[in-house]
């Protein structure tokens, strides 16, 4: 028949003179060709048995001239090969690998694209999500988490970079480990990273144990996207690949959904936690991130279920296991469709030669640890090998190209997604500044204030056996003015400062009005009792409704381009679409000069979104497909971590221009799209080619 069991299939082909020879009957038969010969042969053996045919002198021991000459051949090539120069082996496994590849894109075409793909599409896409809940966590928590752990401007800067840090090194490593260790395997131990240390992160109280859990956290999930998309691209087809890749991009859009959604149902409910003595805490903001690694957690589940890419076995050379692997997607597709009849007729695939091997070491060779140094060195090597593979002279110049267009990108986007909440936040000031109340020369005496003073200044005033209970100062600066025989009890303030003023005989019992607060002012027989504990430290106050707003609407606006993106890419190619998203994201930029109001920007911001998500979808397919399967994980790895720099760069330039000026953000953003996307045009169209 035109399929075999996996002991036949090893017993079907043979390893002559550094090949694997076909079986006679040919190693891929197609579905409706019928097996005339075998019909023909069984007619002219009908009766006859030809296990019961003897071989004249087989009972004298002497083995059967067949059998020596299958002996010798089989240890022919392990003889030879060892005196074989390296690059002969290298062109005979480069020749291996492109019959492979054709006949591998074969192969999944008969298993057709069904069940099987669309439930791996909603694991893998789990995992994608749980990347996009990542970049906004740390952006949501901050307003409440400062004020927990007391974190000053620098320190809150930090912890929005550290992410990155850490996913621009898991991108790199994890993403070189999945070529040499397996997607699944290396997606796995991304995800228990990734969760592990969120968990973890959500109960620490001090600071510097949540940088290092969210450090680790996300070098956990920066490797989830090399992997996730080198996974998903060997399971489809070439008429497929690009829009269903696109499709699955829609997660990270999710994850941005999700992150919004939860920060703003969560965090605002302050009380929901518990309190363990005056030291623990556990907030709401605490609650969230609990909330955000569900997704995590569910993909990690999940994938314990699904099967290694066979395309990375057989380049590995483990021909039964990826067969099997295949022969499940087939069955499992053919059920789906109500065709469980149809047979999966592959019953040999081409594998490549392997040239690199590597000897267990067995374990009576050392100790323990050093088995396993010695095991990790080896593997990092091979991943450091990889790395410079993708710079060699094949890959060169499509390598720099992409590292251009990917760093481009990064910065601009980036740089304008942390750029557009800043300036809402700039102009929501700017509008509160001017309509600060101003009072000049009020007497006010024997009067107590038990309510809110906020957006004052008060200049030259005299302040006599006045009784400040239980109030709040909210932006609110006196000027030269006197306070003679007060009282102040129980109270709270935020950017408020006492400059040039006496205060005589005035008692300070129970209230957050610290030194640093009181400029210049002379300070005569007054008293500070029991001062509150806690922060030192000012807090903006945050319109928290209007940041999970901005960010719900930003990932909410590149449904549309999601879309267009998948039902476009196959039609008119990665490099038109890479270069067109670039571009007119680079027009959008230039209609920022006219945001001057918090609807203006929003509504720019959600444009530029949609405008751009289509380059990262194109980005993300013709980075698998340019390069081989033992080096498409390693090099997503080293250009998306390249992206999580230019992200780096791009949050710490921009911010840093907010309130100055908008000319330097918005043509820096617009000439790096522009100087990207007529680039990423000199790259070659892969559309047409098989995955090799």
């Amino acid at each position: 028949d035109g399929y075999r069991n996996t002991n036949q299939v090893s017993d079907d082909y043979r390893y002559q003179d550094g090949n694997y020879d076909a079986p006679n009957d040919s190693y891929y038969r197609g579905r409706d060709e019928p097996a005339q010969e075998e019909d023909a042969q069984s007619d002219v053996t009908e009766g006859h048995d030809e296990d019961d045919e003897v071989y004249e002198g087989e009972y004298q021991g002497i083995p059967h001239p067949d059998d020596i000459k299958e002996k010798q051949k089989k240890r022919a090539p392990a003889v030879d090969d060892e005196y074989r120069d390296r690059a002969d082996l290298m062109a005979e496994r480069m020749e291996d690998e492109e019959q492979l590849a054709h006949q591998y894109e074969n192969i999944i075409e008969e298993c057709g694209h069904g069940r099987f793909q669309w439930t791996l599409f909603f694991v893998l896409g789990l995992a994608l999500m749980a990347d996009g809940v990542e970049v906004f966590v740390v952006g949501f928590v901050l307003p409440s988490a400062e004020k927990d752990m007391c974190l000053s401007s620098s320190n809150k800067g930090m912890l929005g970079l550290i992410v990155y840090l850490g996913m621009m090194v898991g991108a790199v490593l994890l993403g070189g480990l999945a070529d040499k260790l397996g997607r699944k395997q290396c997606l796995i131990i991304s995800l228990a990273i990734n969760a592990a240390f969120a968990f973890l992160s959500s109960f620490v109280q001090g600071y510097g144990f949540f940088l290092f859990c969210r450090l680790i956290s996300g070098l956990g999930i920066g490797g989830t996207l090399p992997i996730v998309f080198a996974y998903f691209s060997e399971f489809l087809s070439r008429e497929k690949r690009g829009e269903h890749l696109s499709w699955l991009c829609m997660f990270w859009m999710i994850g941005g959904i999700y992150a919004s959604a939860m920060a703003w149902s969560i965090i605002p409910h302050y009380g929901w936690g518990f309190s363990m003595g005056t030291k623990y805490h556990f907030h709401s903001w605490r609650v969230f991130v609990l909330v955000c690694a569900l997704p995590c957690i569910a993909s990690l589940v999940a994938l314990k279920f699904m099967p290694e890419s066979p395309r990375f076995l057989l380049q590995i050379g483990k021909h039964d296991e990826a067969w099997m692997i295949l022969k499940q997607v087939h069955d499992t597709n053919m059920r789906a469709k109500g065709e469980p009849e149809r047979v999966f007729t592959v019953s040999y695939i081409k594998t490549p030669k392997q040239v690199d091997e590597f000897i267990e070491i067995q374990s009576s060779t050392g100790t323990w640890y050093q088995r396993w140094l010695v095991r990790i060195t080896t593997t990092l090597k091979q991943v450091w090998d990889s790395v410079l593979y993708c710079l060699t002279a094949q890959y060169r110049m499509n390598t720099l190209m992409l590292a251009v267009v990917w760093f481009t990108m990064a910065l601009s986007y980036y740089g304008l997604i942390v750029w557009f909440p800043d300036m809402i936040r700039y102009l929501q000031d700017e509008a509160y500044e001017s309509r600060v109340k101003i009072f000049d020369e009020e007497e006010v005496s024997h009067f107590t204030f038990n309510f809110t003073l906020e957006n004052q200044i008060h200049r030259n005033g005299e302040y006599r056996n006045d009784k400040f209970i239980g109030m709040k100062f909210k932006e609110v600066r006196f000027e030269d003015s006197l306070f003679e025989d007060c009282y102040f009890e129980d109270v709270r303030s935020s950017e408020t400062f006492f400059e040039n003023c006496t205060i005589i005989s005035t008692v300070f019992y129970n209230t957050d009005l610290y030194e640093h607060k009181f400029i210049n002012c002379r300070l005569i027989n007054s008293t500070f009792m029991k001062e509150k504990e806690g922060c030192h430290i000012d807090f903006e106050e945050d319109n928290d409704f209007l940041i999970y707003l901005v960010s719900f609407l930003g990932s909410l606006s590149v449904l549309p381009g999601n879309i267009i993106s998948a039902l476009l890419m196959d039609k008119i190619g990665r490099i038109k679409m890479i270069g067109g998203s670039m571009l007119i994201s680079a027009v959008c930029c230039f209609f920022l000069f006219f945001g001057n109001s918090e609807s203006a920007m929003i509504g720019w911001q959600c444009l530029f979104c949609g405008a751009s998500i289509a380059a990262w979808n194109a980005l993300d397919v013709i980075t698998v497909e340019l390069y081989p399967t033992d080096k498409r994980a390693t090099a997503f790895g080293i250009l998306n971590g390249l992206c999580k720099f230019g992200a780096i760069l791009g949050n710490s330039i921009f911010s840093s221009f907010v309130g100055i000026t908008k000319v330097i953000p918005i043509l820096l953003a617009s000439s790096a799209l522009v100087g990207g996307g007529l680039l990423a045009l000199r790259l070659p169209e892969t559309r047409d080619q098989v995955l090799m």
